[in-house]
């Protein structure tokens, strides 16, 4: 199963979330075999990060998976080797024909087609993380948003 996160890079009071989100994760995951697919930028993706993080120091069969938007030289040399370090795995989508200007929004697109579940903290109608809570919802995909927001 792969669980995959989109949200604002500004989401305040993310405390009162968690336990919504660690609940989410034992109602639909329980002891199955999970994949957490996460971007590594902003509040949420640090949010989303710290309950993966959680949820695994109970669950052996967690897994956190950096997917990267980038694999340029400098890119590697300066953020990769402390992805390495918090995460299971790095995956990077095929996407390095795309400009790179766009390259967030084209991994989060592989992120969605990948996912059983999208998790988002969507606030407001506009955004990066609100464009892949729309691709998600055309796809089908599971969607819970933890702020409760309806769109």
């Amino acid at each position: 199963m792969i669980v995959t996160f989109f949200g604002h890079a500004q989401f305040p009071n993310a405390k009162k979330y968690e336990q919504k989100v660690i609940e989410f994760f034992e109602q639909k995951i329980g002891d199955s075999s999970v994949d957490f697919y996460l971007g590594g930028y902003g509040d949420f993706d640090s949010f989303a990060y710290d309950c993966c993080k959680k949820y695994k120091e109970t669950h052996i069969n967690a897994s956190l998976v950096f997917v990267t938007p980038y694999m340029t030289i400098e890119y590697q040399r300066n953020h990769l080797a402390y992805q390495k370090e918090r995460y299971d795995e790095i995956v990077y989508p095929e996407i390095e024909d795309k400009p790179l200007r766009f390259a967030i929004s084209y991994r989060n697109k592989w992120m969605v087609e990948h996912a059983d579940y999208v998790i988002c903290g969507i606030s407001c109608d506009y955004g990066g993380a609100y464009k892949a809570y729309q691709y998600a919802k055309r796809k089908g995909k599971p969607i819970f948003n933890v702020t409760d927001k309806v769109f």
